[in-house]
């Protein structure tokens, strides 16, 4: 049996053949869950031994207390939370995600960007009233995150923020921390928390996230919150394993339709070269790729040197971005041959008295910090910034425009993005998305990008986002844009 469950929670991480580990065979690409040699497996993963057993013929035995849910009316929950004289009520779904938590003990909720789910953290952790410990990704959130606690208790609920350089000791119950201060601690130091909540679970994946949830076996009450998931089976069991059974709170979409965020258009330009430019492109791939002797990694990256460095591309992305009225985030990947290229060519041409922020992973919180709380006053600041440092987990309210330069097929980054410009503020009610995309298909090839948008497509069609495709025509002297027809 224990070979049958191994086989069973076997999965093969999507593109694992890109992994350099796996292509020098040192790895055959595929996790685990189930532990052959100690019988171990993850207790968020029981529903599915269930079904394995079910699927076989087989019987399950455990404890009764393993998976006795604990009594939580709606009533009992109205009556605590209005205990709390919240300076914020609850929306309905956060009231229910609340009662589920406690209900069931261990769930991954699924919220996206801007449902509130540093309010729902809150009225757990004070329901519990024990030990906690909640890992958010950054130090920024480590600042946000103890600063929400504030605002919902009116100033009187603290908690101890820890990262580099803090005291990881505390007397006070909560204790907000990166994930990079937790990972060296030893299992003696997990024993004092029985609540652990995980912010932007979706990145617990990592070795290194799934290892501290590990050593806290002493915390029986584990909740995860994530915007989205990517889609995988792998990635949605390794979360549920750690941290329980998927509970989608609710969509972008019923946000929208029902006023809580911003209502979103997304306008998808597909960027069209001349014939010598996609012959420069389709060259320097095949180059790559017989000098490396590589495959589509390479050719992927031969694309994204040319798309960074093509010039008229910059310029029409920083003439957008300059034309547009209020506050506009830009998002690029490559920091030196790509962010900062475009932070120089706006700066440059940008109104006199405009501000302009440049932030990247070397950033430092208080400057983050700072660019976030200028642009909260502000009606025409433009950032650029790369996706890790202002895609995720960063509040700001009034972004009235979001450029996305960089492209990319991955779900949790795409909608992580369009997430930062769907708070609403005094100053919109509506924020544009411009998703950049790049045809450069000469004859039968194709490039790799232009399919990344067409998964993006998907995704916005998933969504039931408004969307509208048009083409642009690049010129190395100028460009000009062709309304019409949608491409696809």
């Amino acid at each position: 049996m224990a070979q049958e469950l191994s086989d069973y929670f076997k999965f093969r991480v999507p593109g694992a053949h890109f992994i350099p580990s796996v292509k020098a065979k040192y790895w055959d690409g595929y996790i685990r869950l189930f532990q052959y040699n100690t019988g171990q497996i993850y207790y968020g993963l029981i529903p599915h031994i269930e079904k394995f057993a079910e699927s076989r013929g087989y019987s399950v035995e455990y404890d009764s207390a393993v998976r006795a849910n604990v009594e939580f009316s709606a009533a009992e929950a109205h009556e605590f939370v209005q205990s709390l004289n919240l300076s914020i009520q609850p929306r309905d779904y956060q009231y229910k995600a609340f009662v589920d938590s406690v209900r069931q003990r261990r769930q991954l909720l699924v919220s996206p960007t801007a449902s509130g789910k540093s309010l729902i953290i809150y009225l757990l952790l004070r329901y519990y009233e024990e030990k906690a410990l909640v890992i958010v990704p950054t130090t920024a959130l480590v600042h946000q995150m103890s600063t929400d606690f504030l605002e919902y208790s009116g100033g009187s609920y603290s908690s101890h923020m820890i990262m580099a350089g803090r005291d990881k000791e505390s007397n006070e119950l909560t204790m907000v921390t990166t994930w990079q201060s937790m990972q060296r601690l030893k299992i003696p130091y997990f024993s004092q928390f029985k609540v652990v909540i995980g912010d932007e679970a979706h990145l617990f994946k990592a070795k290194s996230l799934t290892g501290i949830l590990e050593k806290m076996t002493a915390t029986p009450i584990r909740i995860g919150l994530t915007g989205t998931l990517d889609g995988s089976q792998t990635h949605k069991l390794v979360l549920e394993g750690l941290f329980g059974r998927v509970n989608s709170v609710t969509s972008t979409k019923k946000l929208m339709d029902e006023g809580h965020i911003a209502k979103l258009k997304i306008k998808a330009i597909v960027l069209q070269y001349a014939d010598a430019a996609k012959k420069l492109l389709h060259d320097d791939i095949k180059a790559a790729k017989k000098n490396s002797r590589g495959g589509a990694a390479v050719a992927w990256q031969a694309e994204m040197d040319f798309l960074t460095s093509y010039q008229p591309r910059n310029i029409f992305i920083r003439n957008l971005a300059i034309s547009l009225e209020g506050n506009t985030l830009l998002l690029f990947q490559f920091v030196e041959k790509h962010g900062k290229i475009l932070f120089d060519l706006i700066e440059e041409k940008a109104a006199d008295g405009r501000k302009i922020f440049f932030v990247y992973g070397g950033t430092d919180a208080e400057t983050r910090e700072q660019v976030r709380a200028i642009t909260e006053k502000e009606t025409d600041a433009i950032i650029v910034a790369s996706f890790g440092s202002f895609s995720t987990g960063t509040n700001i309210r009034n972004i009235h425009n979001l450029i996305l330069a960089s492209p990319s097929k991955s779900r949790i980054r795409n909608l992580q993005s369009l997430g930062r410009s769907l708070r609403k503020s005094e100053t919109k009610d509506t924020a544009t998305l411009y998703d950049i995309a790049d045809d450069l298909t000469l004859g039968a090839k194709k490039n790799t990008t232009l399919g990344h948008f067409l998964e993006r497509i998907k995704i916005y069609t998933g969504e039931k986002f408004d969307y509208k495709i048009y083409k642009v025509e690049l010129n190395d002297n100028r460009t000009t844009e062709r309304r019409g027809r949608s491409l696809y």
